[in-house]
């Protein structure tokens, strides 16, 4: 799985940062996943490879507007672009409703089935290369993170099995590894049955926003990447006595060593942290912050920027 960042600003954009989205990419890169859709996403989209008639579902972490004001648009730009597919739009209950009548009262036809899935009431969501399950974060509403599963990744004949069973080699095991099912000696060989992973399925988290990094404690021990907001530096929180449900880049880093997560990507930065290191607040006192706290792989996400899982 790859991830580009869409937008990885706070509450407004900047002349840098859209605000919340983030795109994550299977292996096989020709299908993807979003989770948030700020303003504006639609716009970021036309700036990378990715298609939205690829798109085969969206997620939506909490019901604030910098996190999914962008779907209106979103989605009739993918029925303008003639996506025909259905499409899953996991999102809180609360938002239904207004989805709903921003397209009717747009006059908006989409031309493809639009399913919308309540976050709260999710029991799994899966395709046929990975699951998505849900963790409850603490933020002024409820929030919660996507937690993105490979299913059987980079699958490959089980070679020893099909020799064991007299299996020919030559045409049926080239359709049994396509997933297709054969005939053979009277019975029916089904290709999933014969494919095994060729590598250890990975874990990605995708957080929407939290201030209270250990309610992950359980999904995150030993996931391959997390993905959570650091909207503020811890001294910022302390001067001002408010983190308005936010998390800070040291209670995040600090949860990330304690938990073993490889990799730690933080988003999510208020639009008072400038890139210029000559001017202050500056994105590199997160950095610093978080590294005082953090010895894994870190990551400040960047707009656009797209990050590969090497094997």
């Amino acid at each position: 799985m790859d991830l580009q960042f869409l937008g990885t600003s706070a509450g407004v954009p900047t002349k840098a940062r859209n605000v919340s989205a983030t795109a994550v990419i299977e292996a096989s890169g020709s299908h993807w996943y979003l989770v948030d859709c700020g303003e504006g996403t639609q716009h970021q989209l036309l700036h990378t490879s990715l298609s939205v008639r690829d798109l085969r579902a969206i997620f939506i972490t909490h019901v604030h507007g910098d996190h999914c004001f962008g779907l209106p648009g979103l989605l009739a730009s993918a029925s303008m672009s003639g996506r025909t597919q259905p499409l899953d739009l996991i999102l809180p209950a609360a938002l239904h409703d207004w989805v709903r009548l921003s397209l009717a009262a747009s006059d908006t036809y989409l031309s493809f089935e639009l399913r919308l899935l309540a976050v709260e009431t999710l029991e799994g969501w899966r395709s046929d290369t990975v699951t998505v399950d849900t963790v409850a974060l603490s933020h002024r509403v409820p929030s919660v993170g996507f937690v993105f599963t490979e299913i059987n990744p980079e699958p490959r004949l089980d070679v020893q099995r099909l020799d064991a069973e007299g299996v020919p080699r030559g045409p049926l095991w080239g359709a049994l590894a396509k997933g297709d099912a054969v005939e053979h000696a009277g019975r029916t060989l089904h290709g999933h049955d014969y494919l095994r992973a060729s590598r250890p399925a990975r874990r990605v988290i995708v957080c929407g926003d939290n201030d209270n990094p250990e309610l992950l404690a359980e999904v995150a021990r030993d996931a391959d990447v997390l993905v959570h907001e650091a909207t503020f530096t811890q001294a910022v929180i302390e001067r001002t006595g408010i983190s308005f449900g936010h998390s800070s880049a040291a209670a995040v880093a600090r949860f990330a060593e304690t938990a073993g997560v490889r990799n730690l990507v933080l988003t999510h930065f208020s639009a008072r942290y400038q890139p210029d290191p000559r001017r202050s607040p500056c994105i590199d006192e997160l950095r610093d912050e978080a590294t005082a706290h953090y010895s894994g792989n870190l990551i400040l996400a960047k707009d656009l920027q797209r990050y590969h899982f090497k094997r």
